[in-house]
């Protein structure tokens, strides 16, 4: 068999064009960049965020699903925002805004082969995972929803800003059988874990965040931040569920290390499982 690379693709994808294009990318919403910077604030009014939510129709209609499905159990229908906020809560209506906005930060793909609705039902899952992981833990579970969430965004600057090039790869993975990550490096010279850690510090994510994105597939390094080993965890637990639908999905090579960092036990992990595959199922419903 020939190679792959020689015969269909003679060049890689520079760092710089990477680095121009990610700055091309428009800033985050406003109001996606006020939850990113107060996720652990609980005293937000409910009235501002109703006028936040209230701006965008779409974003005011999910709520409203969200808040009548059968996840959240409400004794009569929810008709009001300020209903659904009660019912949902801030941090879950903080959730749902980060995931509307970040996916409308970035524009429809004409990328042949990429399934738009995997990708953000495999980030989803992920968040979700990762903050079931992290509540048991008692650590931070807002940060592990939005990590996780984010873990694979420069897949988006990718998939948006190279789509021919990512047709490439996602050629050379189905021929290969391989991983995505090999199959990136292989075809463009770069991967989505280096594009997504230079959009987050674009973006000016948090160093958390950031270690969670350039982390996730090699969490034991000692300098990253301990989240980065909990989204690192959930991404293969939600591959090996398969919640992506995804056709002949890998599931990752797993950090024996950052397993047992964790510490958790089967009981866990079971409960785990089960809470990431019900909230999954409500928001995959409006999202």
């Amino acid at each position: 068999m020939t190679s792959f690379v020689a015969d269909n693709y003679d060049k890689y994808v520079q760092l710089d064009d990477v680095i121009r294009q990610i700055k091309d990318l428009p800033t985050l919403p406003v109001v996606a960049q006020e939850m990113l910077s107060n996720l652990d604030d609980e005293n937000t009014s409910l009235d501002v965020i109703c006028e936040k939510v209230a701006i965008d129709q779409s974003l005011a209609a999910k709520m409203l699903r969200l808040a009548n499905s059968s996840y959240y159990g409400a004794n009569s229908k929810v008709v009001t925002l300020q209903q659904a906020v009660t019912l949902l809560g801030i941090k879950n209506v903080k959730e749902l805004i980060l995931v509307a906005s970040i996916e409308n930060s970035f524009p429809t793909s004409n990328c042949q082969n990429f399934d738009a609705k995997a990708f953000w039902r495999h980030s989803i899952a992920t968040a979700i995972c990762a903050e079931m992981i992290s509540r048991t833990l008692k650590m931070k579970h807002d940060f592990a929803f939005t990590a996780g969430l984010l873990h694979d965004i420069g897949r988006l600057v990718l998939v948006t800003r190279f789509p021919k090039d990512y047709e490439q790869v996602l050629a050379y993975r189905e021929q290969r059988d391989c991983y995505l990550l090999d199959a990136e490096r292989a075809v463009m010279g770069i991967d989505h874990v280096v594009v997504g850690w230079l959009l987050a510090k674009e973006w000016e994510f948090s160093d958390a965040i950031q270690d969670a994105i350039r982390g996730h597939h090699q969490p034991d390094d000692k300098n990253l931040n301990s989240i980065a080993a909990v989204v690192h965890v959930a991404n293969s637990i939600v591959h090996a569920l398969d919640l992506s639908k995804t056709e002949h999905d890998l599931v990752p090579v797993l950090s024996k290390q950052a397993w047992d960092s964790l510490v958790l036990n089967e009981t866990d992990y079971l409960a785990i499982f089960r809470e990431t595959e019900l909230r999954f199922d409500a928001l995959n419903q409006i999202v």
